[in-house]
């Protein structure tokens, strides 16, 4: 019989976190009066069972519109392969034995976990030791294949599409190319959309490696025929045609092994180089994952979590909740991870951006023929699922 439930959030933040808590809290103490703890900084609260906080429905008052996790997050709490230092040397240590010691000490009879693949991934082994894991989707990329909308990527797209709209201005005024780099390492759904949205010239994503010199010529035809400047959307996990992604550095450690930056830089030298038009690049990074969740993401994600709550009361554990069309519904972990939803590079959006006249500096297919024989430019992750057309 359910009495207490566990809720911790990991990977990185985004809008509409504080949003699910809210829902799950309510949801378990107003219909089923279940008590409620708040596991903060990821999977590290139940490693060392530290900074666990009863939450009833007092403590989450006027949390809906903020922003980040009020139970703090990290994308490096893999309790299967925790880094730790003995006698000078590196060990790797798997700690899963404590969270199921502190699982049965808190007498914790199931946990919601909000994340992205990662921190569901590792949900998904902890449910198959016997842990009763319920799942919510989250990242504002919107890569995840189980469900058609994940939350955060809506207000991360109106994040994007706010920038465009202060950008054209400045440059119009200076007669320049604008960079924009964006959140996207493998899906390019935030760069399209808000691309599209905010009337970008070009927009350069993971799934089409691109030709540099096809961009240049659209900024160069858009100055003699009249555009003086040009707005170009940069995913930060674009691939140039023959190339690789740019790695920021190599990364610590957690769920993904580098950490991307800088393809906008490397776009806008380029773009000044080949045209001699002044270029310069705004990077937008953590503004997209800051900020108050839009009406949109506040609606999905009090749906996520009240259905959350629903999936522990009928004891579907290993299940992820998940929109699919206008209805929530639930999918096993199990198929919502390792696979990502990317974009289509023949699908309906991608050929609307270029019915309209932006450039996506897709090669041409003898060149694309080129690539093929070399192999794949971009790195590999994961497993990715035949992209969906949207």
């Amino acid at each position: 019989m359910i009495s207490k439930i566990g809720i911790s959030t990991g990977g990185g933040d985004c809008p509409g976190l504080n949003a699910v808590i809210r829902a799950v809290v309510r949801a378990a103490q107003l219909n089923y009066r279940w008590d409620v703890i708040g596991i903060e900084d990821g999977f590290d609260g139940l490693i060392y069972a530290r900074n666990l906080k009863p939450l009833t429905v007092a403590d989450i008052r006027g949390i809906l519109h903020r922003g980040g996790t009020i139970l703090g997050t990290t994308n490096r709490g893999n309790p299967f392969e925790v880094v730790t230092y003995e006698n000078g040397k590196k060990v790797v240590k798997d700690l899963t034995p404590l969270i199921l010691d502190n699982i049965d000490v808190l007498g914790l009879d199931a946990i919601v976990c909000i994340g992205g693949d990662g921190t569901l991934s590792i949900a998904r082994d902890l449910f198959r030791l016997g842990v009763p894991v319920v799942g919510v989707p989250k990242t504002i990329d919107n890569d995840l294949s189980a469900t058609d909308l994940t939350f955060g990527f809506s207000t991360a797209v109106n994040t994007a599409t706010e920038a465009l709209d202060r950008l054209h201005s400045t440059a119009e005024s200076h007669h320049r190319a604008m960079v924009v780099e964006v959140m996207g390492r493998d899906a390019g759904w935030i760069a399209l959309e808000s691309g599209i949205a905010g009337g970008a010239d070009g927009i350069l994503i993971p799934e089409i490696p691109f030709d540099i010199g096809k961009i240049c010529h659209m900024v160069k035809r858009r100055q003699i025929t009249g555009s003086r400047f040009s707005i170009i959307v940069v995913a930060e996990g674009a691939v140039p045609l023959g190339g690789k992604q740019v790695i920021q550095a190599e990364a610590t450690g957690g769920y993904n092994h580098i950490r991307l930056g800088g393809m906008g830089h490397y776009v806008g030298r380029l773009i000044q180089e080949k045209t001699g038009i002044e270029t310069r690049v705004t990077v937008l990074g953590h503004l997209q994952r800051g900020g108050s969740p839009n009406a949109f993401d506040r609606i999905l994600a009090t749906q996520f979590g009240a259905s959350a709550v629903e999936l522990v009361a009928q004891e579907k554990f290993g299940h992820m909740v998940c929109l699919k069309g206008r209805q929530i519904e639930s999918v096993e972990i199990e198929k919502a991870v390792g696979k990502l939803k990317l974009v289509d590079p023949d699908g309906q959006k991608v050929h609307i951006a270029e019915q309209v006249g932006i450039e996506l500096g897709r090669p041409d297919n003898a060149e694309e023929e080129k690539v093929a024989e070399k192999g794949p430019a971009r790195r590999a992750r994961g497993k990715a699922e035949k992209p969906e057309e949207e």
